[in-house]
């Protein structure tokens, strides 16, 4: 009897003492965490118009709705969109590229058209209406997709938001972006979405072009379980000696 009394007191503090180890391992790693010291937020954001950095220039998209307008001639002004490749066509201009210019480029290209007609045309373009640009995120995301958004383009940290974050089993530190750049190629373009998810890198929070492709690929142990699930787990037993496996 006192035997069994001794062998249960002894579980019972080996117990105690395995909670007290893994308490204290929880609350060790709890204080390593990855983020830095951070200021704290204002209460009321800075007004844009104080800001040292000027927006961009905005520049003209497929699908926009533009106003060509000249002071002098008002019967010759006339509403046109940009065309899936880019271009315009007007009553003096046969053909202009407007997709990647900023409204004043593209005045300044018509003004020397419209020249060989009228003497020293006083014109004008300006966006009545902007497509929607778009962004797109895949890979290991929650809702990957295609994201829609009015004015300027979504920012890294906005586009992955968009995408309900990131899944567990993502590598946050090769995330990339593919944007097709001259002549329509594609290009692969690093990004620090690591360092911007914890807050070591504001800069990281690159603004996307149209049409990027944010990808979040798998990481490399998520990729070795897919396989054992896909074509071990389903067929074998899971006692079957996973470790031996992926070591031979």
């Amino acid at each position: 009897m006192n035997v069994t009394i001794v062998k249960k007191d002894n579980e019972n503090r080996r117990g105690r003492l395995a909670g007290s180890v893994a308490l204290t391992a929880i609350v060790a790693l709890a204080a390593c965490s990855p983020v830095p010291t951070l200021p704290y937020a204002p209460e009321e954001p800075e007004p844009l118009a104080q800001s040292t950095t000027p927006l961009p220039p905005y520049r003209i998209q497929i699908g926009d709705v533009l106003d060509v307008r000249l002071l002098l001639n008002p019967e010759l002004n006339e509403e046109v969109t940009v065309r899936p490749d880019g271009h315009i066509s007007t009553t003096a201009v046969a053909d202009a590229v407007a997709y990647g210019r900023t409204p004043a480029e593209l005045a300044a290209t018509l003004r020397s058209g419209y020249e060989h007609d009228l003497q020293n045309p006083r014109l004008s373009v300006e966006v009545k209406s902007f497509a929607p640009t778009r962004v797109y995120v895949a890979g290991e995301v929650v809702n990957p997709g295609e994201f829609i958004t009015v004015g300027p383009t979504l920012t890294l940290s906005q586009a992955i938001s968009r995408a309900g974050g990131t899944k567990l089993s993502s590598d946050d530190t090769s995330v990339f972006v593919i944007r097709r750049g001259p002549d329509e190629k594609a290009e692969f373009l690093s990004t620090s979405w690591k360092a911007l998810r914890q807050g070591q890198d504001p800069n990281a929070d690159i603004r996307l072009a149209p049409y990027d492709v944010v990808y979040v690929p798998k990481m490399g142990i998520a990729e070795v379980y897919q396989f054992y699930d896909q074509y071990i787990g389903q067929f074998a037993s899971p006692s079957f000696g996973f470790a031996y496996l992926i070591n031979q």
